[in-house]
């Protein structure tokens, strides 16, 4: 019995082992042949290979050329990375509170966060750090990463920060407590007349929705009957947020936005009618850097025929990522699915997987191309969708506005270019601001600052600066080139002496997509329906 009971087990070993060969062969063999490989590969290296290898970092390299093969958006960010790229979207993160321009070499003190750990400890914009923990900090060791590295840390944790301060001899020691630094989406928000506001919003994280409640509360109290809100430049962020966002100006039940993807079922995101600014006259602003989030946004408001749409087409990008993190802290974002606009259009552009060069390029083709000059350059791949008020809008490619403003370069030079690229432009209104430091802090607004600035010859004596510095002048192009040096340089000043939302005020005084957008409030509406009133495409769309 023993003997009989040993042969049948022998006997199912050697059945079940067939069976599984020849039924289930392929599929063992695409494991073993995929994940599979690549573990025995990372093994055989460690274990045979002529000289030591680093297999950590040998990953942190194979896994972004892998994900690269996939799309454009699928990304690997390591541990030490992590933080960094997460601080964002957080809405803050644990620091001493400065803003910083490297320059010569040097990290120069732009501006000092009011209330912040720095600004507590004495700190004050335009101080240069040589100086971190007893360590120097000067040379070719000073990059933003490094910086950025040195001077976050662990909340309520001290650095000890040297300075060199202009018209002062010797090194200052400030003791710095680290503590939270909040990372504003908001950039400014004021009145652009009496009756209209504008909000500008740089990125979508957690705190961007409360920011705009906060921002719109105080632009109602000083009379905002129209409101302008400019994605210009806004790479995106939160999905959750710009939902949020769009939920505040719709009636209920709108769709906002849709998500599918192969494992991702369909998700619809539909307004809940509880927000406080549904009607509201509205235009939105975008270009080709507007993406992700903001497209989502501003997609919704088109398709709803919410708002009007102003500006150039948007960057394009309609895939959206999950965050997967590994045991050792580094992460994955990778692709699940897409979002479409409420009309059913994907606008993200197309792409050739594992060619992100002409991916990357792809700004620039529209550029050579002429789609920043002209409307009628605008190739839409895409087939035709409609609004719920039935007017055509193009997907495949981003969202092309309602009223296109193209780029004025009419005064653009090789001069001109050469000066913003070489840096020398921000040197010299970062020099120009400390060496009249003590002038400029008492202008307290954008408007007394900037007449100021304009009677101060700015450009002639930038010019000089510039030919000392290898800028071969060319007086001609200077000419041409003037208005443009001027905004640019009062501009960088502004922001140096005042902060981000002066510096933006002072370049939308004369900003052409603003200008129209503030024109659009003067045109017969065809965007807003009649309260209570609903097309019968409009009663299709809801019910989908």
């Amino acid at each position: 019995m023993p003997l009989l009971m040993a042969l049948c087990v022998v006997v199912g070993i050697l059945i079940g082992t067939f069976y599984a060969n020849h039924f289930s062969g392929n599929r063992l063999n695409i494991i073993n042949n995929g994940s599979s490989r690549l573990s025995n590969l990372l093994h055989i290296i460690d274990d045979q290979y002529v000289d030591s290898v680093n297999i950590d970092e040998l990953v942190d390299k194979a896994i972004p050329e892998i994900l690269s093969e996939l799309d454009p958006h699928s990304v690997y960010i390591s541990a030490k990375d992590v933080q960094l790229a997460t601080d964002d979207l957080k809405g803050s993160f644990s620091g001493v509170g400065i803003e910083f321009n490297i320059r010569q070499d040097t990290l120069c003190i732009q501006n000092v966060i009011k209330d912040g750990p720095a600004d507590k400890a004495g700190i004050l914009a335009g101080d240069k750090v040589v100086s971190i923990n007893g360590k120097a900090f000067v040379g070719k060791d000073v990059t933003n990463e490094e910086a950025m590295h040195r001077l976050k840390g662990p909340k309520d944790s001290k650095v000890k920060i040297g300075v060199r301060r202009y018209g002062e001899n010797g090194v200052k020691m400030f003791t710095v407590t680290r503590g939270d630094i909040a990372v504003k989406s908001v950039s400014a928000a004021y009145m652009l007349n009496d009756s209209t506001g504008y909000i500008r919003i740089k990125n979508f994280g957690e705190r961007t929705y409360a920011e705009m409640l906060a921002a719109l509360q105080t632009l109602n109290i000083q009379g905002a009957d129209h409101l302008v809100i400019d994605l210009r430049d806004n790479g995106g962020g939160i999905l959750e947020a710009a939902v949020q966002m769009a939920n505040e100006f719709l009636p209920k039940n709108r769709l906002i936005v849709y998500t599918q993807g192969r494992k991702s079922p369909r998700v619809n995101y539909r307004s809940d009618g509880k927000g406080s600014y549904q009607h509201i006259p509205m235009v939105v602003l975008i270009n080709e850097g507007s993406a992700s989030a903001a497209e989502i946004f501003a997609g919704a408001m088109q398709d709803n025929d919410r708002a009007t749409i102003v500006g150039r087409r948007s960057f394009g990008k309609g895939l959206v990522q999950q965050q997967i993190q590994f045991n050792d802290g580094s992460l994955i974002r990778l692709t699940i699915a897409r979002y479409y606009t409420p009309s059913g259009r994907c606008i993200q552009k197309p792409f050739k997987p594992g060619d992100n060069a002409d991916y990357e390029n792809d700004i620039l083709t529209r550029y050579q191309h002429g789609e920043f000059f002209s409307q009628d350059s605008i190739k839409h791949e895409g087939p035709a969708y409609h609004t719920m008020n039935g007017r055509t809008v193009y997907g495949g490619g981003g969202i092309t506005p309602d009223i296109f403003v193209p780029e004025d370069t009419s005064k653009v030079t090789s001069y001109y270019k050469e000066a913003v690229m070489s840096g020398l432009m921000l040197q010299y209104a970062f020099n120009y601001t400390d060496s009249n430091r003590k002038k400029l802090s008492s202008f307290g607004e954008m408007k007394p600052l900037a007449n100021y600035l304009e009677h101060q010859n700015l450009v002639g004596d930038f010019v000089n600066f510039a030919e000392r510095n290898g800028l071969r002048r060319r007086n001609l192009m200077i000419m041409r080139s003037h208005p443009l040096f001027e905004d640019y340089l009062n501009s960088r000043i502004i922001y140096n002496i005042l902060d981000e939302q002066a510096w933006i005020e002072y370049v939308n005084l004369d900003d052409a997509t603003v200008k129209e957008a503030v024109k659009v409030f003067h045109m017969p509406s065809l965007l807003l329906p009649k309260k209570n009133q609903i097309t019968h495409r409009q009663a299709n769309l809801l019910r989908k």
